[in-house]
């Protein structure tokens, strides 16, 4: 039994694990940033693609709020996980952005 971290990140690993979740295949991780307003969330994008990440700038038809996702393949690793949630949140931070968590689709 693998032991996770006690913070939002391995309980979030934890639950994955207990749902059957293959943790030696890569899996489809999506990145949550929140940004304020749709020109922030074109700048952030743009420096994250600039980077290298996959991402795409969407708005909530209900609340109007937008998010930019970004989508990673990766294996599901703690260090790794908290690693990029940290780098996002560094290339969002001066367009008023910030890393609002992550998750992906479970069969």
């Amino acid at each position: 039994m693998t032991v996770f971290p006690n913070d939002e990140d391995g309980q979030v690993l934890k639950m994955l694990s207990k749902q059957g979740v293959d943790f030696t295949e890569p899996q489809n991780i999506d990145f949550v940033i929140a940004v304020p307003a749709k020109k922030n969330g074109k700048a952030i994008l743009e420096t994250l693609r600039s980077e290298g990440f996959n991402c795409e700038l969407e708005q909530d038809e209900e609340t109007e709020e937008w998010t930019c996702y970004c989508f990673i393949t990766m294996l599901l690793k703690y260090k790794e996980i908290v690693d990029i949630q940290k780098r996002l949140d560094e290339f969002s931070k001066p367009h008023d952005g910030y890393t609002e968590g992550w998750g992906l689709m479970v069969n």
